[in-house]
């Protein structure tokens, strides 16, 4: 496995073979008042009023009901976080200068909106690629 990222408890609601579906006790990865961190939980909380639960590897073969530690490899979430805002934000910006340079501002707009596009075609198919990828997903660490 990959080195250990952030970690959450969770609760097995439900075990498919290889995987099993957990329950967050909490949003986000915990580090929120920590230097580093994104405060992703504040958001999950806003707007994510149901239970969250997550499909992660269960390589430890914990059962449903059982409370575990799940974990995600170190750099995932960053490299998440840089192609799910990074890129199509980018894109925006180039996309903005270019057609600015070549029509004004009527072609900033149409440049910003074609980068957005594009850019959104890009990370739907980077996200479908990587989704094969083990080593990025989520998976128990502990089990007590």
């Amino acid at each position: 496995m990959t080195q250990e990222g952030s970690t959450i408890r969770a609760v097995v609601r439900a075990v498919d073979g290889s995987l099993a579906e957990v329950e967050v006790e909490s949003g986000g990865c915990g580090r929120c008042h920590e230097e580093g961190g994104c405060g992703g939980q504040q958001l999950t909380q806003m707007f994510c009023s149901g239970p969250k639960t997550y499909k992660v590897d269960n390589a430890l073969g914990a059962s449903i009901g059982d409370r575990v530690t799940v974990a995600i490899a170190a750099g995932s979430v960053r490299r998440t976080a840089n192609l799910a805002y990074g890129v199509p934000l980018t894109a925006v910006i180039i996309g903005a200068a270019l057609g600015s340079s070549m029509a004004g501002d009527s072609g900033a707009m149409l440049g910003a909106a074609l980068g957005l596009v594009l850019s959104l075609f890009y990370v739907r198919f980077r996200s479908l690629d990587a989704s094969g990828n083990v080593a990025g997903r989520p998976y128990i660490i502990s089990r007590p």
